[in-house]
């Protein structure tokens, strides 16, 4: 009995931090900013969404913390409904107290508008009664959800999913939808004035649902029907899917308009500084915090030996990026020398230091016959291919697309070299590393300077997309926004940079009347993360292995149902 009841202690708690957690993002006027978008037409909304995934990720953990003291189902999901109820109960003194006292002084977002929406419309009375039975039954939903085979809980989150994206996407896949003749028909299936029909939704999710199960069913024996093919049949194979998959890629502009091309174009910018990062801490183990100094130097590198507002050299675009890229991997090795003997928190500092210095030094009156100072520099022109200029986002796209091919390519073969061996075996431990014969000094340098070769490459190329540079596209913050994406799609995973950048700055560009809740969003998603995915969206084997080397498969997991045994404990 004393672990049940303090499996239900810990369930309180934990649903008090969610109902802060639900009246933090009440007061600062999230909810009321998502409100104005439904997921389903008259049915739910944005804002109402984001209060119920809150409540259900909350029970979430209180029924695993349950389960992890040994207890029986019944307090499992006891302890759900327990959090879930917590939750609402929180989020209903709220509104209690903003009838009571004017809030507004003190919240500027705390009106009667957030009110009525908290309320749903109703009265206050039954407005609380009303959270109070949708926080029970989110708790339970999330117990039962916890309780649930593998596959069923993966079908039924996955499809959840799809319907929220669709329906915080909808001003996006509406136009896109539309520019394809056939595919116009989707728009008035699936979407109304404002959000998902009821109709379409639920179409959605019984059509992602049915995907899902049915690649568990087929996909076993799709796999092992490739494995058992010939060599030449197996290579046909890749390569049709190879040519399929260039075809997109060089198509994606075309398909997705002028708008999403320009978000895709970001995206990619990104994925060049993330692949330069993921080498430098992913692969290294070094933590630079100063990152966004090399973009900045092939930036700046680019606009002196091009733009005729300097007169310097007055170079082409594909003269100067070599020099560009050449002087990004001489300052990361400039930096590493002095840092080489810094680990953690100090190199961290160091490097971060680096970055600010960079910034001054190019907003400084001494350098601003060279660099511009606050003005910047302006007239660089654009990248040219036999009269072909790369000029518009869909043009653009190409470079950007070739160079995240050639980087990529690279990154893919440093990670299997010895050298990529030897980062990984310094990322681990350098004492053991230096032991075993690992000569730390070129090692790290080598280390810096490709990272910050890549970063130099995107720099030139975000000038080029410009046309114009300042020193003010260079704060601190873009380090951050890459060293996070990095951890969000999976330290020293290739793949999983371009995850986190379409997760941490994709998404945000399509939501740009959001804007003001990026910090926030990102902040959540990290602290998420680190709890229910430490080693990120898409993570390198070696870590996955590392974090999970005990746990079965997911496929095998889904072969054994999560049931009660006789006193009522999971098997």
């Amino acid at each position: 009995m004393e672990s049940n009841r303090y499996s239900f202690v810990e369930a309180v708690k934990l649903g008090l931090i969610g109902g802060a957690v639900q009246v933090l993002l009440s007061l600062i006027g999230m909810v009321q900013a998502f409100s104005k978008r439904d997921i389903i037409f008259e049915v739910v909304s944005m804002g109402h969404t984001l209060l119920f995934i809150t409540a259900v990720f909350i029970a979430y953990r209180a029924s695993d913390r349950a389960a992890r003291k040994e207890a029986g189902l019944p307090w499992i999901i006891g302890s759900g409904i327990l959090s879930g109820l917590v939750t609402g109960g929180t989020l209903s003194l709220l509104v209690i107290l903003g009838k009571a006292v004017n809030l507004r002084s003190m919240f500027i977002n705390a009106s009667p508008v957030l009110f009525k929406l908290l309320s749903f419309g109703f009265s206050p009375a039954a407005g609380i009664l009303l959270l109070l039975l949708i926080g029970a039954l989110a708790g339970g939903f999330a117990a039962v959800l916890y309780t649930m085979p593998p596959l069923s809980r993966r079908i039924l989150i996955n499809s959840a999913a799809a319907v929220i994206i669709a329906g915080v996407l909808q001003d996006l896949l509406r136009p896109t939808f539309a520019i394809w003749g056939p595919l116009s028909q989707i728009n008035q299936i699936l979407f109304t004035a404002n959000g998902l029909s009821v109709s379409g939704a639920a179409g959605l999710f019984v059509l992602v649902g049915a995907s899902i199960f049915l690649w568990y069913r087929k996909g076993p024996a799709v796999r092992t029907g490739f494995q058992n093919l010939p060599d030449a049949g197996q290579k046909s194979i890749r390569i049709f899917g190879f040519a399929a998959l260039a075809f997109l890629l060089l198509a994606l502009p075309h398909i997705l308009g002028l708008f999403l091309s320009e978000v895709v174009t970001i995206v990619g910018l990104y994925v060049l500084l993330g692949l330069g990062l993921n080498i430098v801490v992913g692969f290294a183990g070094l933590l630079d915090l100063g990152y966004v100094a090399f973009f900045a130097i092939g930036a700046y590198t680019l606009a002196i030996l091009t733009s005729p507002e300097l007169g310097f050299f007055s170079m082409t675009f594909w003269g100067a990026l070599p020099v560009a890229v050449f002087m990004g991997a001489a300052f990361g090795v400039a930096l590493g020398i002095p840092v080489l003997k810094m680990r953690g928190d100090y190199l961290a500092i160091a490097t971060l230091g680096f970055g600010e210095i960079i910034r001054i030094l190019v907003l400084s009156d001494f350098l601003r016959p060279w660099l511009g100072g606050a003005q910047g520099i302006g007239k660089i022109p654009k990248a040219v291919i036999g009269g072909y200029h790369f000029a518009t986002p869909q043009q653009i796209y190409y470079l950007i697309l070739a160079g995240c091919l050639l980087v990529g390519f690279i990154s893919f073969r440093l990670r299997d070299s010895r050298m990529g061996r030897a980062w990984m075996a310094v990322r681990e431990d350098e004492d053991v590393a230096q032991a075993m014969g690992i000569n730390l000094v070129s090692t790290k340098l080598l280390a810096f300077a490709t990272g910050a070769a890549f970063s130099a490459l995107s720099g030139a190329i975000f000038v080029s997309k410009l046309g114009s540079v300042y020193p003010h596209s260079f704060n601190v913050m873009i380090s951050i926004n890459i060293l996070c994406l990095i951890i969000v799609g999976g330290m020293g995973s290739i793949p999983g940079v371009i995850v986190g950048a379409i997760a941490l700055v994709g998404l945000p560009e399509l939501l740009r009347e959001f804007a003001e809740y990026r910090l926030l969003v990102y902040g959540a998603a990290l602290v998420a993360m680190m709890i229910l995915k430490p080693e990120g969206l898409w993570p390198e084997a070696v870590r996955q292995r590392e974090l999970h080397g005990d746990e079965p498969l997911e496929d095998e997991a889904s072969m054994q149902p999560i049931a009660a045994n006789m006193d009522g404990r999971r098997i």
